[in-house]
């Protein structure tokens, strides 16, 4: 790459930065903290977003897939006491990565493990903990998403921030469970940026309320259907009172469809450093008493929920779906031996919980596309899915 570009690229990186710290987001200095170890400046986005973001989400063009109602604030947090945080790395010229958590309750998760399960779509990935959450149907950490590169360093920040969990001083094994996707043509995936105190802050910062969605922590350096995405979550309410909720990080390819309307013949994005195969990472949450069996039939209807947008599943994509309940009829509590009674809910029962998860995984990725922005870095920028023009093409 010519000079002119590589400042050109650079001073884009820098205009980024200050705009997030002007919209309340937090740069910080990595040095200066117990886990840094870049020494270079890095950006953390807020969960909400930042003040007076106008981009809009899928509803917001009319875009409402299936016919289960959304939940007050479409998103995963919709299932009562799940939280979502990012970290949001953004460094020099070259760096655009994070952390996104998802921590099931408010409690000791250790100690009170939620039922879950892991389906595999595609295998090319290295997410970390799925064999013995299948093995024993049990979640007992937060989930991390983050970079291909990152996902040692996710593991050793979840084993020691649950370590230092009060109750969990004689706990000698730790299954961290931590998904990723490749977001090496945006971001100098080589250099290792992500930190223990960026999985840590995703992880302590995280909330119930909005989520911010787009170019935000392991979202901000993927891409889709060659266009920037990143983070996107909606829900849906199931009849019986209950909740359904996804978090997609998107990066994948194929030919994007919306609502069935096949916007990729009409609109192709610019030349960019599309990542080739791409992978997406799927969380499904409910507060139904599911349990770990259905659970994986659960997260099976997310995967296959990718196919709705346009999705490829290609060789090189690892497509995965972590699903997992928080209901307490079905939480397990650390080291208990003891029989107890359940109240489950049956194989019949989960047909509407399976159009819940097709519905709100497809709009979950639509929203990880239009709450996007660009993104630039000395690989090249990424731009943002021109909403006007899909908005056109919707109502042609």
């Amino acid at each position: 790459m010519g000079t002119r570009r590589l400042a050109a690229a650079a001073a884009a990186g820098i205009v980024l930065a200050l705009g997030l710290a002007a919209c309340g987001s937090e740069v910080e200095d990595t040095d200066a903290d117990e886990y840094g170890s870049s020494g270079a400046s890095s950006v953390r986005l807020p969960v909400a977003g930042p003040a007076g973001h106008s981009k809009p989400r899928a509803r917001d063009l009319g875009i409402a897939p299936g016919v289960l109602p959304a939940g007050r604030m479409d998103a995963i947090t919709d299932v009562p006491g799940v939280r979502v945080g990012h970290s949001t790395v953004i460094r020099g010229d070259n760096v655009r990565t994070g952390v996104t958590a998802i921590v099931p309750h408010s409690g000791n998760v250790f100690q009170d493990q939620v039922a879950g399960a892991v389906y595999v779509g595609n295998a090319f990935g290295k997410l970390a903990g799925s064999t013995q959450v299948n093995e024993l149907g049990t979640i007992e950490t937060p989930i991390v998403l983050t970079n291909t590169l990152a996902v040692g360093t996710a593991v050793d920040a979840v084993v020691r921030y649950t370590l230092a969990q009060p109750g969990n001083e004689k706990v000698r094994s730790v299954n961290a469970l931590v998904g990723e996707t490749n977001d090496g043509e945006l971001n100098d995936i080589r250099s290792l940026p992500v930190t223990t105190a960026d999985v840590l802050a995703a992880i302590r910062t995280a909330s119930t309320g909005p989520v911010a969605e787009g170019s935000v922590g392991a979202g901000t350096g993927t891409m889709c259907f060659g266009w920037k995405c990143g983070i996107g979550t909606s829900s849906r309410k199931v009849p019986g009172g209950y909740a359904v909720g996804v978090l997609a990080q998107t990066n994948f390819g194929g030919n994007l469809t919306i609502g069935g309307v096949p916007i990729f013949r009409s609109l192709q994005p610019p030349p960019a450093p599309t990542p080739p195969g791409g992978s997406c990472m799927l969380v499904v949450a409910t507060d139904a008493p599911i349990d770990a069996r259905d659970l994986s039939r659960l997260a099976a209807r997310a995967i296959f929920g990718l196919a709705r947008t346009g999705s490829e599943y290609s060789n090189g994509s690892g497509d995965y779906a972590i699903a997992f309940t928080t209901s307490p009829q079905m939480r397990t509590h650390f080291g208990d031996t003891t029989a107890r009674a359940r109240r489950v809910l049956p194989p019949d029962a989960m047909s509407p919980f399976f159009e819940a998860a097709l519905e709100a995984t497809e709009e979950a990725v639509y929203n990880s596309l239009f709450q996007a922005t660009p993104i630039t870095s000395r690989a090249g920028t990424a731009a943002a899915i021109p909403i006007d023009r899909v908005r056109a093409l919707l109502h042609r």
